[in-house]
């Protein structure tokens, strides 16, 4: 174990914050419940943000940026809109501060504001109030924006990435013509995010539709990718909204179409956050530390020198440059270190820690039989190959981790993913072997909030492409035609 973690076994969610702090992602705020993402943390994000972004601009998607606050009076007008959000809404009363004159700082009550704003936990209602300005004819649609944002939900329980007061994501919001327009751009966000998801975090997700005591607040419908972390809990990792004309009509966006008539627009919103870092963590990482996907890592191979004298660095510093340009003309990302602060030792665990895909490591007697030694941080594994054609052998290792982390990953939600039948094999699964249960569900939102009131499990989702099969409900008995997909989550 590296530098005192926490055994993921004795107590995972110690495990899971010792390696947030201890590999250099992220630290506690001042302010409870809310984190400083650290550099190499916020490299990550960088790099996730820079291909989703090109992923929807694939898509034809356009970035804007909408306020940070929103009237009070906007969250009125979509009655489950601000019935799903109000617990968590931080609200602004005031807008200056004074001196008491005994040295405390006060608020200013003469500074009250006419009316609250909030501060946003998701944007749906301030750019619908803005999309009515932008919206008269079927000409001017669809209107296809994304927003890269930070929002605020006051969250009573916080953990670093997966739950915190403040955080960082994107979110989607766009606007149709028809039903079927708006329904093919949510299923379509959703692959979006599964293809992310699955090629460049090496993250398995079964896709599926949320119940409706699942769905976003204001949805007619709900996609979701859902993934299983180490633990056997199940961590959703994005979300694609059918909107319908709900938030249309609330703000009075109509539109003339083609044959000459005034409808409500269709809408659509779709978002991932920072919790896919947590993802990350979770799903991949040992009691070492990190274990990155290469495609993510910031630092994708580290090159550490091993020598006694300045004229055997020099030498290796010499190779080690005409390599890095080969590495860097593959897109592939380098790290010499060559401080003379600490010894090999101390950086083979520094980057084991942070999961660097690949280490090389070179010494004076590599450099005499033109070798170098090779460390995979997935499997652990070493090897010493030829420095003649190493830039190809880095290339296709790292092509290698990639998949097999993904394959790992994907052996594990297969492992422990069980079908069950009856309702007592399902509480003794889910205690004995935490993971995924497929089980028939009879399709009421009472049974479905009965069965989570009493075993803290919930639908995360109804698979797409599902099986059809006749089955009876775990609880009731009575009919069902397909099994859902039931775990406790983050």
């Amino acid at each position: 174990m590296s530098k005192g973690i926490v055994s993921k076994e004795e107590d995972y969610s110690a495990w899971y914050n010792d390696l947030v702090i201890k590999a250099d992602l992220a630290e506690y705020a001042p302010v409870k419940g809310c984190m400083i993402i650290k550099p190499y943390g916020y490299s990550i994000w960088e790099k996730m943000q820079a291909v989703l972004d090109g992923m929807f601009k694939e898509t034809g998607h356009v970035n804007a940026y909408f306020p940070l606050f929103i009237p009070k009076s906007f969250f009125s007008k979509e009655a489950s809109h601000v019935d799903g959000f109000a617990k968590e809404c931080a609200v602004v009363t005031h807008y200056r501060l004074k001196n008491d004159g005994n040295g405390n700082i006060i608020v200013d009550e003469e500074a009250k504001l006419e009316e609250e704003l909030i501060v946003r936990p998701t944007s749906e209602t301030i750019i619908w109030n803005t999309y009515k300005g932008w919206i008269q004819s079927y000409r001017d649609l669809p209107i296809l924006c994304n927003q890269w944002a930070n929002v605020v939900r006051w969250e009573m329980r916080t953990r670093m990435f997966l739950r915190t007061t403040e955080f960082l994501w994107q979110e989607g919001h766009t606007a149709h013509a028809t039903a079927e327009e708006a329904i093919a751009e949510t299923e379509q966000m959703l692959e979006v995010y599964a293809d992310f998801a699955e090629n460049w975090l090496a993250l398995p997700v079964v896709k599926g539709r949320k119940t409706p005591n699942e769905r976003f607040a204001g949805a007619l419908d709900t996609y979701c990718i859902e993934a299983l972390m180490q633990d056997g809990k199940a961590l959703q990792a994005g979300t694609s909204h059918f909107l319908g004309q709900n938030f249309a009509k609330a703000f009075d966006v109509k539109f003339t179409n083609k044959e000459n008539v005034q409808d409500f627009v269709w809408a659509t919103s779709w978002g991932v956050s920072t919790r896919m870092i947590g993802a990350l963590i979770m799903a991949h990482s040992d009691d070492a530390g990190l274990v990155l996907p290469p495609k993510l890592a910031p630092i994708q191979v580290v090159v550490v020198p091993i020598y006694k004298h300045q004229e055997e660095l020099d030498n290796i510093s010499e190779y080690v440059k005409s390599l890095s340009k080969e590495l860097k003309a593959k897109g592939i990302s380098v790290k010499f270190d060559n401080r003379d602060t600490h010894r090999p030792g101390a950086k083979f665990a520094e980057y084991e820690l942070k999961g660097v895909p690949l280490r090389v490591a070179i010494g004076s007697r590599d450099m005499q039989n033109g070798t170098v030694e090779l460390a995979r941080r997935d499997t652990k594994t070493k090897e010493t190959t030829a420095q003649e054609g190493l830039a190809d052998t880095i290339e296709r290792l790292l092509e290698e981790i990639q998949q097999n982390i993904y394959q790992k990953a994907l052996n594990f939600r297969v492992e422990n993913t069980t079908e069950v039948d009856t309702y007592d094999d399902f509480k003794r699964i889910l205690d004995e072997k935490p993971g995924f249960v497929s089980a028939h569900w009879d399709g009421t939102p009472e049974t479905e909030q009965k069965i989570k009131d009493e075993t803290k499990a919930t639908i995360r989702c109804i698979p797409l492409n599902n099986k059809q099969e006749e089955g009876k409900c775990i609880l009731t008995g009575k009919p069902s035609t397909q099994r859902v997909l039931f775990a406790r989550a983050y």
